[in-house]
């Protein structure tokens, strides 16, 4: 590991205002006040994002998935209201947009990964509107339940992106959503549903599919494996799909459409992917339990930019804060030993109104229930789960994750 001369021992620097950036800041504080944190963030709004699938369900407004950034920021922590533009990791510096250099002693970076909405010919240009929609986008998800309440029939098409992706469930959530709305209004039999997945499973966990499989009937919707979008024409309301078959062979199918509901391709934002902070694919480059930078080891990150196997999600995020914060305190002499991260990950898998599938695994699609089965039931569907993903999960990410509460998150450390 290449590790540059430290003159400030309390300076780190965060890249990244997001839900891992937020947390693992105010995980810092609470474990050491002294500290000099500053986080780098251009945006004005910070978003609870898995609260998007709920709004494209008529369950959350909008409103209820944002704060200002500003409000978000801890305490005495300083933000620096710019974009990087690349790192210099043997001067320990972070180059911004501005031009201006920001040094640092210790370096977390969290920015999260990048939507490619231009990664589909045509999809930019026809999204919001001709029934083209994404609850990937915060603007789109209540267009999303406007095109849902509209539609009395015809032919509706989800999409999944080939991984990684974050929240690997969303795109079907979506898809379950819709459904049991247009069930409960008796128009299911009206429209007919197809799911389009790159991939060639429906659920990377298999525990959790036969429950999964259960609503995928329930509703009639074709899983069509193997299939990528690649091209849109809105006003046609035309969808094209490679197909990937058994044999390698590719061929293009042309689907028509009444309601598109798209996930784009992601990838790690440029910064990173050119960045001596990357592996070959692009993503930042970490140990899987420690999320210290392999060659940097002054570096850590965390969330959706690195290249740990686990879902991406903000139950990754949450777990994987106070991970980062005790590493960087105990790299700097406060605290002993390695606080270590096993990979967990969440998915709430919302399959009616009313109804959740909670999947929870660590590395490898290992099981790692929160909860007994006997309040859960496992891999059942519960409306214990609703209540805690309608409920209590905004004010545990609010209230707790981003202000250094580690409510059920406590780190694992080893000597």
């Amino acid at each position: 590991m290449q590790n540059a001369r430290v003159s400030t021992p309390n300076r780190i620097v965060i890249v990244g205002g997001g839900s891992g950036g937020i947390s693992v800041a105010a995980s810092l504080l609470a474990r050491q006040r002294s500290l000099e944190i500053t986080i780098i963030e251009p945006t004005d709004v910070h978003y609870y994002q898995p609260g998007w699938t709920m709004v494209g369900g008529g369950i959350f407004s909008i409103a209820d998935t944002r704060r200002p950034m500003e409000s978000m920021i801890p305490k005495g922590v300083k933000w620096v209201k710019d974009t990087v533009v690349s790192f210099d990791p043997a001067n320990n510096s972070v180059l911004l947009g501005s031009g201006s250099k920001v040094p640092y002693d210790r370096l977390i970076v969290s920015p999260g990964l990048k939507l490619n909405w231009d990664g589909v010919e045509g999809l930019r240009d026809a999204l919001g509107k001709n029934g083209v929609t994404s609850n990937y986008r915060h603007d789109l998800a209540p267009y999303t339940w406007r095109l849902v309440r509209e539609m009395k029939s015809g032919h509706a098409v989800f999409t999944q992106p080939g991984m990684p992706i974050k929240c690997a469930g969303a795109p079907q959530k979506a898809m379950y959503l819709s459904a049991d709305h247009w069930r409960r209004k008796g128009r299911l039999k009206d429209v007919s549903i197809d799911f389009c997945n790159a991939g060639g499973v429906l659920f990377g966990v298999a525990d959790y599919v036969p429950a999964l499989m259960e609503y995928v009937s329930r509703y009639g919707s074709n899983l069509r494996f193997g299939e990528t979008l690649i091209r849109v024409d809105g006003p046609a309301k035309t969808a094209w799909f490679q197909k990937s078959g058994a044999d390698g062979s590719k061929t293009v199918v042309e689907t028509k459409f009444d309601f598109l509901h798209v996930v784009p391709p992601q990838l790690a934002p440029e910064f990173i992917r050119e960045s001596p902070l990357a592996d070959q694919a692009g993503w930042m480059d970490v140990d899987q339990q420690t999320l210290r930078h392999k060659k940097f080891s002054n570096i850590y990150g965390l969330g959706d930019v690195t290249n740990t196997p686990n879902a991406k999600t903000v139950a990754a995020a949450r777990k994987q804060g106070p991970v980062v914060a005790y590493n960087v305190l105990s790299d700097m002499g406060i605290g002993r030993g390695s606080a270590i991260y096993d990979g967990y990950g969440a998915c709430p898998l919302t399959v009616e109104r009313g109804k959740i599938v909670l999947a929870e695994f660590c590395y490898g699609g290992k099981l790692a229930p929160t909860f007994p089965p006997s309040l859960l039931k496992g891999t059942r569907p519960t409306r214990t789960a609703w209540w805690l993903k309608a409920h209590v999960l905004p004010t545990v990410y609010w209230k707790g994750m981003l202000k250094g509460h580690e409510w059920l998150a406590k780190p694992s450390i080893q000597p």
